[in-house]
């Protein structure tokens, strides 16, 4: 599965209790400007309305090529997400408990498809993210001694 985008501030501001699969509902210029790598996952979340799931301020950007056919285009606009009902209807009970979230995690094309790995988090407090970035420099200075003695 290569992937096309991570959302690497949802890792670092909540701990990911479960992970779905879900596709995506796009437009043709939309596509090819996903798989150019032009979509930011970064402040977006995914919301449940009428028992459908939408990825809401996820911006993709317009392909160039497309001039003609994107001239209203919104790069936010909400986007449908594909999933089961069972898991929509999971989705809703764990939306509904206090403290989770509902993040996209990854965007990635499996089998031709783009696919997104969305995640319920629990948000990190901040003593949490600061003992991370410390084991993280720790392990740099770590990694950075061992190379000087070989």
């Amino acid at each position: 599965m290569p992937h096309i985008s991570k959302n690497k501030l949802a890792y670092f501001d909540y701990k990911i209790l479960e992970t779905l699969e879900a596709g995506l509902v796009l437009t043709g210029p939309e596509v090819k400007s996903v798989k150019k790598g032009q979509i930011n996952l970064k402040g977006s979340y995914v919301t449940i309305r009428n028992n459908e799931a939408w990825l809401i301020n996820c911006h993709i950007s317009p392909y160039k090529m497309a001039q003609r056919e994107q001239r209203n285009y919104d790069p936010t606009q909400p986007r449908k997400l594909l999933l089961k009902r069972k898991e929509i209807d999971r989705l809703v009970g764990q939306a509904k408990t206090p403290g989770l979230t509902i993040l996209p995690l990854n965007v990635y094309t499996k089998n031709r498809l783009i696919k997104l790995e969305i995640g319920v988090g629990k948000g990190k407090k901040k003593f949490d993210k600061r003992d991370l970035i410390k084991k993280r420099e720790i392990a740099k200075k770590i990694q950075r001694v061992l190379r000087q003695k070989i």
